[in-house]
C-alpha cells in the first residue's frame, strides 16, 4: 500500500487509504479528534481534549474513578480541589488531570509545569519546544518547516533564496544555508550583503 498524501498519525493500509491510531483523525490521520465532543462523552463530569487522547476530571466534591465516573466523597467537597481528588488512607489528596500539571501551593489548585525551560520535554532535530497548559508540542525551529519526505513528516530547511524570503540587497548573491541564508555582495560591491555599495 502507497500513501502519496502520507499517513501522520496512523497507517498505510491501501492506495491512499490511511488507518489512524486512536485518537486522530482526517484524511491524511493529521487531525486530533476531540473525543470530549463524542456521543456519548467518555467523562461524566468534566473533558479535557489532549493531542491524540483527553482526561476526564470531576466536580468539586467528587473523585474520579478508573472507570471515568465521579463518585462523591464529603470529604473531598470538604477539601475544594479544582479537579477533583482521591482518598488515600483516609487522607484526601487533590489531583491534576495531566502530567503536565501539578498541584499548586495551596494543595486545590493545578498549575501548568513548563516542560520546555525544566528539560522534561525532548524535542528531536530541528525542532523547538512550544509549552500549553497541561502539555507541550514540538515545532520546527525558526528557517525549517514540516514537509512529508521520504515517508515520513521531518522538519526540512527552508531555501530562502529560492523562496525569495530573503532580505539581501539587489547587488548581492543570496547562499542557502542549513535553517538560514547569507548574503554575500556581488563583485564590484562591497558591504554586508544586506547593504551594498
Amino acid at each position: 500500500a502507497i500513501c502519496g498524501h502520507g499517513c501522520k498519525y496512523g497507517e498505510c493500509v491501501g492506495p491512499n487509504k490511511c488507518k489512524c491510531f486512536p485518537g486522530f483523525t482526517g484524511k491524511t490521520c493529521n487531525e486530533d479528534l476531540n473525543e470530549c465532543g463524542l456521543k456519548p462523552r467518555p467523562c461524566e463530569h468534566r473533558c479535557m481534549n489532549t493531542h491524540g487522547s483527553y482526561k476526564c476530571y470531576c466536580l468539586s466534591g467528587y473523585m474520579l474513578m478508573p472507570d471515568g465516573t465521579c463518585a462523591s466523597t464529603r470529604t473531598c467537597a470538604m477539601v475544594n480541589c479544582q479537579y477533583g481528588c482521591e482518598e488515600v488512607k483516609g487522607d484526601v489528596q487533590c489531583l491534576c488531570p495531566s502530567d503536565g500539571l501539578q498541584l499548586g501551593p495551596n494543595g486545590r489548585t493545578c498549575i501548568d509545569i513548563d516542560e520546555c525551560s525544566t528539560g522534561k520535554a525532548v524535542c528531536s532535530n530541528n525542532r523547538r519546544c512550544v509549552n500549553t497548559f497541561g502539555s507541550y508540542y514540538c515545532k520546527c525551529q525558526l528557517g525549517y518547516e514540516l514537509k512529508y519526505v521520504g515517508g515520513r513528516y521531518d522538519c526540512a530547511d527552508v531555501n530562502e533564496c529560492v523562496t525569495d524570503s530573503h532580505r539581501c540587497s539587489l547587488h548581492a548573491e543570496c547562499l542557502n544555508t542549513q535553517g538560514s541564508f547569507r548574503c554575500k555582495c556581488k563583485q564590484g560591491y562591497r558591504g554586508s550583503g544586506f547593504d551594498c555599495a
